[in-house]
């Protein structure tokens, strides 16, 4: 069963937000990859910009794949059988979520650096907020979370006297009635939409 890129509940989307973006995914054995879950991550992040919202800063595209790499591997590596992964970005945090038929927790081993291989979920809580892992029927899921910058308001622009503005007027020129409310297109306007 495959849940189609994107969709959303309804009642998800606030008046003040842009939604929950949703993906998720359930694989028989042998049927998944990170490869594939890595893609599945890139479309979901590429559509963001398509919904009105800020694109994901790059940095955080970059630990989300590795997460998203690892968690996956994680699951095919230690519990293979069925499985799945569930993507959701909302306006304050992208939780990637993978589930399998192990109820084993994965353990955080002590680090060394002798070791090849091992260090995938010392990685995963370095770059991510909060790591849960939740016991689920026979099996288990492992939630990751990071946290999304805080959306950046328009600054305020300062013009050098006698220079003009976007409209042509020069500052300190009489601009006519006064509303409270900005006028359609300038920055202030963009910043309270």
């Amino acid at each position: 069963m495959v849940i189609p890129l994107m969709k959303q509940a309804a009642d998800e989307q606030g008046r003040h937000d842009h939604g929950t973006l949703r993906y998720g995914a359930a694989w028989a054995e042998g049927a998944a990859s990170a490869a594939d879950a890595r893609r599945a991550l890139r479309a979901l992040l590429a559509h963001v910009p398509h919904r009105g919202r800020a694109p994901v800063p790059t940095s955080l595209a970059v630990d989300a794949e590795l997460v998203v790499s690892e968690l996956v591997t994680n699951a095919l590596r230690h519990a293979p059988g069925i499985g799945g992964l569930t993507l959701r970005l909302s306006d304050r945090e992208l939780a990637i979520t993978v589930w399998d038929g192990s109820p084993d927790a994965p353990l955080l081993r002590k680090p060394d650096r002798h070791r090849v291989g091992g260090h995938g979920l010392h990685l995963v809580h370095s770059v991510c907020d909060r790591v849960v892992v939740t016991s689920r029927g026979r099996g288990k899921e492992v939630t990751a979370c990071l946290r999304l910058p805080l959306p950046t308001t328009s600054a305020l622009v300062v013009r050098r006297p006698g220079r003009p503005d976007q409209e042509g007027r020069r500052q300190g020129a009489p601009e006519g009635p006064r509303s409270d409310s900005p006028r359609p297109g300038s920055s202030l306007a963009a910043a309270s939409e």
